[in-house]
């Protein structure tokens, strides 16, 4: 996903001069080409990111698209006050790079475990949150991310779902397998778990919908309604926190529209700390989040 995202951005700094990206010592072996390139526009502030917030909110009122990228927790939770007071606030014209969000660096601990960002930054004004599951789900999104003039959130993860879509349009989800069964909608990396539950249950002749959700910020109502009414339930699988996080979008606009699943269940981290250090399959597999799991879910459900 990162390597997609340096892609896709220096293909549009090339058409765009105001681009500009701020790393917090980070991106080496990454960011070379677009500092080759660009050199007027890519600047590393050190280990600093809330100063990184700071100079980008800065640049933003004067003009420039901004992208600030660092590791998991640290573009985002480590810079909270700059975020809300600063950039959201000021409805400044930034763009916050979290790379390997959810487990991504799970062999690193608790700390470097995003699994709280998306619950924040959601409740955020101004705010709007994205969760790439595909490659070109990171292209597409860093191109429609460069338009919006508000703070914007590309959370990236090292897995990504290998198969791809058809076509993207941005906001709206994507259903990479159909069935009247039972929904599994996922959003980020985890969404390749997904797929391969829903292969697993089809082996016992139970028929999934699968859908990948890039954004929960604008989120995709229409598809969220669709699964309530037309399928027999709707689990929701991220890699965070699952109070204020997707399921938690998933379940206030289900409540306010009046469209209740038959049957509702979020999965992810269940108000914890992902304090168990190992890959970030091992993690998904401790913490409930891995395809099997998500099989007996869906069957527990039907039952």
């Amino acid at each position: 996903m990162r390597d997609s995202f340096v892609e896709s951005l220096i293909d549009i700094a090339k058409k765009d001069f105001n681009i500009v990206l701020l790393t917090a010592d980070l991106g080496f072996g990454v960011f070379e080409k677009f500092e080759e390139k660009y050199k007027d526009q890519y600047f590393n502030v050190g280990v600093a990111e809330q100063n990184m917030t700071g100079v980008a909110v800065g640049m933003a009122l004067e003009g420039k698209k901004v992208f600030t990228y660092s590791i998991a927790n640290f573009p985002t939770l480590r810079c909270l006050e700059q975020i809300r007071n600063d950039a959201c606030y000021h409805n400044a014209n930034i763009t916050i790079i979290s790379s390997g969000g959810g487990f991504s660096y799970g062999p690193l601990g608790m700390s470097h475990h995003a699994t709280e960002d998306l619950s924040i930054l959601r409740s955020l004004p101004n705010t709007t949150i994205t969760t790439p599951c595909t490659e070109l789900d990171v292209k597409m999104l860093t191109k429609e991310l460069s338009k919006i003039s508000n703070v914007c959130y590309l959370r990236l993860d090292k897995s990504y779902c290998k198969e791809t879509q058809s076509n993207f349009t941005f906001g709206k989800a994507y259903r990479f397998r159909d069935g009247k069964d039972f929904t599994l909608a996922a959003c980020g990396g985890v969404l390749e778990e997904a797929i391969l539950a829903a292969d697993l249950l089809k082996k016992d002749s139970i028929n999934v919908r699968v859908s990948g959700f890039h954004s929960i910020k604008p989120l995709d109502k229409k598809e969220i309604f669709d699964s309530s009414e037309n399928t027999g339930g709707l689990i929701t699988i991220e890699e965070n926190n699952i109070l204020g996080g997707f399921g938690s979008a998933v379940s206030e606009v289900c409540m306010i529209e009046g469209k209740i699943p038959r049957k509702f269940q979020m999965m992810g981290l269940n108000d914890e700390f992902s304090s168990i250090v190992g890959s970030q399959k091992y993690l998904r597999k401790h913490y409930k989040l891995d395809a099997a799991s998500i099989v007996k879910k869906v069957k527990s459900l039907l039952n």
